[in-house]
């Protein structure tokens, strides 16, 4: 007489719940290796004195100072460049056939990019966070308010949740985290110096200015200045963008979105197709 085996059935978590499950893993890997949060930590440190101490005797801000000039500048750039930091995480996850093995759990595929998203997200609002400590005690200050205040804050997470969609699409594009390094330092670097983050671009020459105040980054970077009080409003002759900041980055964000993530989602599935 034979007994059948009955196997239990199996319930797949939620989206939401594997998605935290991929957060946490994520985590798990800055416990394990603390060496991870240098970027996050120390450096933040580094670039704000170095450009607060360097740059900020021989540089002069109307109605305000360098430090205050600069905190908003290097966050911005600090966000912009969580997209590496995705790429990178999510093309190590591919190349060690990490991905491979989510697949193989009864869990949805997307859970993998909205984990490897927040996780990226929490990383560098850790770098956001230590920058603006060390900003407050070398003379930062947010001036308008906690609510304006926090609203800055909000819309870098929101820019940044763009640009981690780029990281997305780059990081399922190339094949080894040597090209994604490349890539994207190459790209990103500078971005972020071709803006107003770190001088004023009124003495910039007049193609180089277009080319500065366009930048969504220099309407980020204008909207966190308004938003703290820190200096005055963009100059009169400055670019449309920079007199409506604020608005501008929002809408930088959905654009941005818009077109990343859809390509993104489509490049990580024909990455990881099985």
């Amino acid at each position: 007489m034979t007994t059948e085996t009955v196997r239990p059935t199996i319930n797949p978590p939620s989206l939401a719940r594997a998605s935290m499950v991929v957060v946490w893993r994520n985590l798990i890997h800055i416990k394990r290796m603390p060496e991870m949060l240098m970027d996050v930590t120390v450096q933040p440190i580094m670039f704000v004195l170095l450009f607060a101490y360097v740059f900020g005797a021989s540089i002069a801000i109307p109605g305000s100072n360098y430090r205050e000039f600069l905190l908003p500048g290097i966050m911005a750039q600090t966000i912009v460049f969580s997209a590496m930091i995705v790429a990178i995480g999510l093309t190590n996850d591919l190349e060690k056939g990490i991905v491979d093995r989510f697949k193989s759990l009864p869990i949805s595929r997307a859970s993998v990019l909205i984990g490897r998203s927040i996780a990226s997200l929490i990383h560098s609002s850790i770098g956001i966070a230590v920058m603006a400590v060390t900003g407050l005690l070398i003379g930062w200050r947010i001036r308008n308010g906690v609510v304006d205040g926090v609203m800055a804050f909000l819309l870098i997470l929101l820019f940044g949740f763009a640009m981690i969609w780029l990281g997305i699409l780059v990081g399922s594009l190339l094949k080894t985290t040597e090209a994604v390094q490349g890539v994207m330092f190459t790209v990103m670097f500078p971005l972020t110096f071709l803006a107003n983050t770190f001088a004023p671009t009124a003495k910039m020459p007049s193609w180089l200015r277009f080319i500065a105040e366009w930048n969504p980054i220099s309407s980020l970077t204008q909207a966190c200045r308004n938003l703290w009080g820190n200096g005055d409003p963009a100059a009169a002759s400055a670019a449309w963008p920079l007199h409506h900041p604020v608005g501008v980055s929002i809408a930088w964000s959905i654009v941005l979105t818009a077109i990343f993530a859809p390509l993104a989602l489509r490049a990580f599935k024909q990455r990881s197709k099985d």
